[in-house]
């Protein structure tokens, strides 16, 4: 077998591995094939004739360039209302173009509330939880990824960890919850259904604006079901879910700005009782925000 078969063979063996190690490092499945097609390109342009175990080397190329995204990620989210944000796994049904079966690989075990942890972290943090804790990646091979010693490559991973495990076991199935509500929301406003709109919204529901988003839209606060629904109708054809401060709501982005983030209030029926809209760049940039893939 020629040396560039011999490749493409065990680079394909272990792509659906390094795809799991990307997604889990960047929580967005384009991104995560972006770094494992880089990571075959720098394959192709290495020498491996001294590689013994090619499968760790192809995890350790993966992780930095992993690394070095998340590096630029952080780097750009300091522009103000600079929006560039990793998409959590939706796993789709079967005959709807997608692989539902390499779907269900990625999001095994990455759940949209433990994405929204790992985005509180830095990327080393994250780095090194991930490979160690999801893929048993031991903390000797870590800490040339990260630059640190075996220690604090340790340390890392542990306040990682504390992070992860300190978040309440409930929120999971309550940002399911929510991410159906806002789901069914955002569709009846996007395509004019009003009664699809009544059904998700409580009688007394309230659509609350601040300054800057009344100043948008012209319109001042609005009460009950029928007013906030008839507002709503139609619209919404921006917006994109999103996790905000820790709870579903939606987003307007244009040209990475964030423009407008809707927050949604819901009651035990599964009804929303109230959408607030903030537009003003101040508390924008106090939001911690996670775009929802489609």
């Amino acid at each position: 077998m020629d040396e560039k078969k011999w490749r493409a063979e065990k680079f394909e063996a272990n792509r659906p591995h390094l795809r799991a190690v990307a997604y889990r490092m960047l929580g967005s499945r384009t991104e995560a094939e972006d770094a494992v097609q880089e990571t075959w390109l720098r394959l192709v342009r290495s020498d491996t004739s001294d590689i013994e175990n090619l499968s760790g080397w192809l995890t350790t190329v993966t992780a930095r360039i992993c690394l070095d995204l998340l590096r630029a990620r952080k780097s750009r989210r300091e522009e103000p209302l600079t929006i560039h944000v990793p998409e959590p796994m939706v796993v789709h049904e079967a005959g709807n173009g997608t692989d539902p079966e390499q779907d269900a690989l990625l999001a095994d075990s990455v759940g949209l509330a433990l994405l929204v942890v790992l985005e509180k972290l830095n990327p080393a943090e994250r780095l090194a939880f991930v490979l160690h804790d999801m893929f048993d990646v031991s903390f000797d091979d870590i800490a040339p990824i990260v630059g640190r010693t075996t220690v604090a490559t340790r340390q890392l991973a542990s306040r990682a960890r504390r992070r992860v495990q300190d978040t309440p076991p409930t929120t999971e199935v309550d940002l399911t919850r929510q991410r159906h509500v806002v789901d069914a929301f955002l569709t009846a406003s996007r395509v004019g259904d009003m009664q699809a709109l009544l059904a998700v919204l409580d009688p007394e529901a309230i659509f609350r604006l601040d300054a800057v988003a009344a100043h948008m839209g012209s319109v001042g606060e609005i009460q009950g079901r029928t007013a906030v629904a008839a507002t709503f109708n139609g619209r919404a054809q921006a917006a994109r879910p999103a996790v905000i401060d820790g709870a579903v709501g939606a987003v307007v982005v244009i040209g990475g700005q964030l423009r407008i983030a809707l927050r949604f209030t819901l009651n035990d029926g599964n009804m929303v009782t109230a959408v607030d809209a903030v537009a003003d760049p101040e508390r924008l940039r106090k939001l911690e925000i996670l775009l929802i893939e489609p």
